[in-house]
């Protein structure tokens, strides 16, 4: 299985830019996860929300209109789809699709960006906690776990270009890494960094300093899974060539 993740930074953008379509046709993953919408079903057009007969699922901000939003695409049809973590407070900002595939269940998250204040910082740090104790739940439930999307923190030094310059930046704080520290001590695996250990993997860059140009980025956007599932990735891989966001999409492929 195929699934590819891919922070679109409005899908109505994207689409008008004319790269969202190529890229389902190029690419063909079996599922296509997107973060940022920016959009509500009703304005989106038939061939944006099934595009090339994929099933979809959509979760939309209902707090602020053209903000936030998740959006899953699968060309096989998932036993059910889910849009709640129970808390309100941060299921009505439309941040997570839930896809269960039986052996699997796939997560698609836009973590909430922390940079616009302490209230949203804490607010970003609430929504880590209340997000992995309901995957808790379902991994007590026997569920194997891939957790794709925007993260909106980068791990490691090496996942950014300039860390030290960015030790008080929200996305890099000791307070958000630890959140990923977490991660890996409840037994979840970042799969990219099982194949790949080289620096200069970035995800994002700054569109208003052009950063893209000189590859001066984050790597934000992951896949990470619980260890059984974890072990059964193919590849992983990034995916800095495709334009039409400030992100660019990360894809990993499953020997199931």
């Amino acid at each position: 299985m195929k699934i590819s993740t891919w922070n679109v930074n409005g899908i109505r953008a994207v689409h008008k830019k004319g790269y969202l379509l190529p890229y389902l046709e190029i690419e063909q993953p079996d599922v296509f996860c997107i973060q940022e919408t920016k959009a509500e079903v009703e304005q989106l057009t038939s061939e944006i929300i099934n595009p090339l007969g994929y099933d979809s699922c959509f979760h939309s901000c209902r707090r602020k209109k053209g903000y936030s939003g998740v959006a899953t695409f699968s060309k096989v049809k998932p036993l059910n789809y889910f849009t709640e973590i129970g808390a309100e407070r941060f299921d009505e900002e439309g941040r997570v699709v839930g896809a269960d595939f039986g052996e699997f269940v796939l997560l698609n998250v836009y973590f909430p960006n922390g940079g616009s204040g302490k209230e949203r910082l804490d607010y970003k740090l609430d929504f880590y906690s209340t997000f992995f104790e309901f995957c808790e739940k379902l991994r007590s439930e026997g569920k194997q776990l891939l957790i794709c999307g925007d993260y909106n923190t980068a791990h490691y030094e090496i996942d950014l270009a300039r860390p030290k310059e960015n030790v008080n930046t929200s996305g890099f704080m000791e307070i958000e890494r630890k959140r990923l520290d977490e991660l890996v001590q409840r037994g979840y695996a970042d799969v990219f960094r099982q194949f790949n250990q080289e620096p200069e993997q970035y995800t994002w860059w700054d569109q208003k300093t052009r950063a893209r140009d000189r590859n001066i980025g984050w790597r934000i956007d992951y896949h990470w899974a619980t260890e059984t599932l974890a072990q059964k990735a193919r590849t992983c891989y990034i995916q800095p060539h495709v334009i039409g966001s400030d992100h660019c999409p990360v894809v990993i492929e499953l020997d199931l």
